[in-house]
């Protein structure tokens, strides 16, 4: 039996978006672009799938802990807000809008994430309207789940981010 490229955790699977082509679709940049690359994505489902390569060079692990690097929770969760991010712009009548936190709900972290982890970004849409939409999302490491979110957003009038 051949695996699926797309269940694959080899850096070589099979890649649906790069870095290059997410910079395409969501603002954020290094170093605060927290994904790497999206692997799947299921419109039935309104799911998506992404990777995060945690590498020691990574700005915040000079300071989150010396000594023990550890991955803060709060880019844990800002990494699967800007999974959600990039499934949202990758939908019909969204384009270059911009999302913006409006909760973080039911949130709950359960493993260390450190240098060398690489962490897949799961969620699924629960509700996506012109102007707020809400997400289950997972992040974990290895089949074991580090960080898990409801996570909702609004998406404001142009003017408003003017």
């Amino acid at each position: 039996m051949t695996e699926d490229p797309a269940q694959s955790t080899d850096p070589r699977a099979a890649v649906l978006l790069s870095t290059a082509e997410l910079q395409q679709l969501i603002p954020h940049r290094w170093p605060f672009l927290l994904v790497d690359r999206v692997l799947e994505e299921d419109r039935e489902r309104g799911y998506i799938r992404a990777e995060k390569a945690v590498t020691a060079g990574e700005w915040f692990f000079g300071g989150h802990f010396p000594g023990l690097p550890v991955l803060p929770g709060v880019l844990q969760v800002e990494a699967l807000a800007q999974t959600m991010a990039v499934y949202v712009a990758r939908s019909e009548g969204f384009g270059d809008r911009i999302g913006l936190f409006a909760g973080i709900d039911e949130c709950r972290f359960k493993r260390i994430v450190q240098p060398g982890d690489r962490m897949t970004l799961e969620v699924t849409m629960e509700k996506l309207g012109r102007r707020f939409g809400k997400g289950r999302a997972v992040a974990s490491v290895d089949g074991e789940v580090c960080c898990e979110a409801l996570i909702s957003f609004v998406i404001p009038p142009a003017e408003a981010l003017r």
